[in-house]
């Protein structure tokens, strides 16, 4: 997670504070739309090393939709 809240911090600009609050919204979301054997696994993918490259581009993605860059 914690790779994930500095992808956040780096990629919108806000405050460490305010990104880890988004990320866990986010977090929290998600296992909430994914079938139950996937969300017990969001937590294993977060401590994982491809975490960051996956946030990364899934966040550059969402910036983009948004017309931000």
């Amino acid at each position: 997670m914690d790779e994930l809240v500095k992808m956040v911090v780096k990629e919108t600009g806000l405050p460490e504070a305010q990104a880890k609050k988004a990320a866990e919204a986010v977090v929290k979301f998600l296992k909430g739309k994914l079938p139950a054997p996937l969300a017990s696994q969001v937590d294993n993918f977060l401590e994982s090393d491809q975490t960051a490259d996956v946030a990364g581009d899934l966040l550059k993605k969402g910036l983009d939709m948004f017309g931000k860059k």
